[in-house]
């Protein structure tokens, strides 16, 4: 081996590389901003879930307990309910994550010791929500004293709402849906134009009558067909599978796939018109996937990541394509109830791809 001409190589791709701007800024920015980002962002302790009461006993005993809960800052009362049927409304709409409820013979329940005293409903299609509340079960409540030498059970029943049997592929098969779809659409869209760049093809459609507008929806709209195909395989196999239900409509689950299908093909065109090559592309796609899978709650809980983590969450559509389809799937929710999360994806799209075409326009010129 000769080390001179081994050293020339080494010199000559060191230099390659910090004439490619944006490989080398994402050599020093993916590190970077991923660190600092997840470093503060992913955290297990679940802080400030969304939460509803219900006090049927109205006694400072009640009040007690319900100030000691909120203290702990695990709950977020943002409900006072006088029914049991508008917690269950407040669930399947994702208003709230959680619900205490506490009987009219609460302080009754107490000294007796025989029974649970009170009850935290909480919604089980969501594996973090249900370890907060174990976690609630068993917090230390001033509270909570009985009568001395009674021997009580627990005092607090948990009631699991939508998946009773705690099976974790109740909460990840729907959630592999955004997942899957953000990493396929994304890529293949972003290298499928980068692709007619890298191999001279895009001068030959310049040519052609095609406005920049056709030749933007003609490259997307087969992904499209190839999406539906993968939420159709994916919901198939969950059920024969996994036994994964779907008990809201089989329409809105469509529907949802599709606006979320436009929003990550939106950004694979988005991309496209950034990259020169099909590996920046790649590249790109993984710099933004990854954020996505670590912020929008499919790994980690949302509500216990600070507040900043939140507002950057908020911008990633798998963020609300998740809510979606867990409510509409796990929940029985429509898209009536969760058009805040629809509306937030289809305006992601309109942007996004509104940037995108004006940006190809540019590189068509």
């Amino acid at each position: 081996m000769n080390f001179g001409r081994l050293f020339a190589v080494i010199r000559k791709e060191l230099r390659q590389l910090s004439r490619d701007r944006l490989t080398f800024g994402m050599i020093i920015g993916i590190p970077t901003l991923q660190l600092l980002l997840f470093g503060f962002a992913i955290n297990l302790d679940i802080r400030h879930l969304p939460a509803a009461v219900l006090d049927q006993s109205n006694s400072w005993r009640s009040r007690e307990l319900i100030a000691e809960l909120a203290s702990s800052q695990v709950l977020d009362f943002r409900h006072h309910v006088s029914a049991v049927q508008q917690i269950d409304s407040l669930l399947r709409s994702g208003e709230i994550e959680a619900a205490v409820v506490i009987p009219g013979d609460f302080e009754a329940r107490l000294e007796r010791g025989n029974q649970a005293a009170w009850q935290v409903m909480v919604n089980g299609s969501d594996q973090s929500v249900q370890a907060a509340a174990r976690q609630l079960a068993s917090f230390p409540l001033s509270s909570l004293q009985y009568r001395p030498g009674v021997e009580m059970v627990r005092p607090v029943e948990i009631v699991n709402f939508y998946n009773p049997e705690r099976r974790a592929q109740i909460n990840t098969v729907p959630g592999l849906i955004g997942v899957i779809l953000t990493m396929t659409m994304t890529i293949f869209t972003g290298m499928a134009i980068v692709r007619e760049r890298e191999r001279g093809n895009m001068e030959m459609l310049i040519a052609t009558p095609l406005s920049p507008t056709e030749l933007t929806i003609g490259k997307v709209l087969p992904y499209v067909g190839i999406g539906l195909l993968q939420v159709s395989l994916i919901l198939i196999l969950g059920l024969l599978v996994f036994k994964v239900p779907v008990r809201g409509s089989l329409l809105d689950v469509y529907l949802a796939a599709l606006t979320y299908i436009a929003a990550t093909l939106a950004l694979g065109v988005f991309i496209s018109t950034l990259a020169r090559t099909q590996f920046q592309a790649m590249q790109m796609a993984f710099f933004l996937f990854l954020p996505q899978i670590l912020l929008s709650g499919f790994m980690f809980p949302y509500d216990g990541m600070p507040r900043v983590a939140q507002w950057i969450a908020e911008i990633f559509p798998l963020t609300h394509f998740l809510r979606l389809i867990r409510g509409i799937m796990l929940r029985g929710a429509g898209l009536g109830e969760l058009w805040i999360e629809l509306l937030s994806l289809a305006a992601f799209v309109v942007i996004i791809l509104a940037i995108a075409v004006r940006r190809f326009h540019k590189s068509l010129d």
